[in-house]
C-alpha cells in the first residue's frame, strides 16, 4: 500500500490574512483561491511539495452545522485547539527568527521536547496552532 497525504484542512476567519501569513510568514505559494467576501476556499503550499497542500476553508460553512455548533468551533479556534499544523525545518532557528520577523504570533520559542523533538509554536491569524520541528 503506497498511501501519501494530500491535503489538509485548516479554518480560516478572515482569508487575506490567512493568505498574508502562509505566503509571506511561512513562504508557502496560494494554489488556488475560490469563492469571494469570508466564504473563500484557499490552498497553499510549500513550492518544493506540489503533491502537499493545506486547504484554507472557512469554519462550519456545511448548512448542516447549527448556530451553537459554530459557536464551539469559533471558541475552538480561538484557544488553538480546533486545528492544527506540524511542519519540519532543517534549521529550526532561521526558520523562527523569519517567522516572528514577519510578524507571526509566537507561541513558544525553539525548545527542546521531553518526548525528543525541537520545536517551536505560532498562532495563525484564526488561532490555528503551528508547529515547527528540527528535522533530524
Amino acid at each position: 500500500m503506497n498511501i501519501t497525504i494530500n491535503t489538509t484542512v485548516l479554518p480560516h476567519l478572515d482569508p487575506d490574512e490567512s493568505v498574508a501569513f502562509y505566503r509571506d510568514s511561512l513562504g508557502f505559494e496560494v494554489r488556488s483561491d475560490v469563492g469571494s467576501g469570508t466564504m473563500r476556499w484557499i490552498v497553499v503550499g510549500p513550492a518544493a511539495q506540489p503533491e502537499t497542500s493545506v486547504l484554507l476553508a472557512p469554519p462550519a460553512a456545511d448548512p448542516g452545522v447549527t448556530d451553537e455548533e459554530r459557536r464551539v468551533i469559533r471558541e475552538m479556534m480561538a484557544k488553538g485547539t480546533y486545528g492544527w499544523l506540524l511542519l519540519a525545518a532543517d534549521d529550526l532557528d532561521d526558520t523562527f527568527q523569519a517567522v516572528s520577523a514577519a510578524g507571526a504570533e509566537v507561541v513558544q520559542e525553539p525548545t527542546e521536547q521531553p518526548y525528543g523533538a525541537r520545536d517551536c509554536a505560532f498562532r495563525d491569524p484564526a488561532g490555528n496552532m503551528i508547529r515547527i520541528q528540527e528535522r533530524r
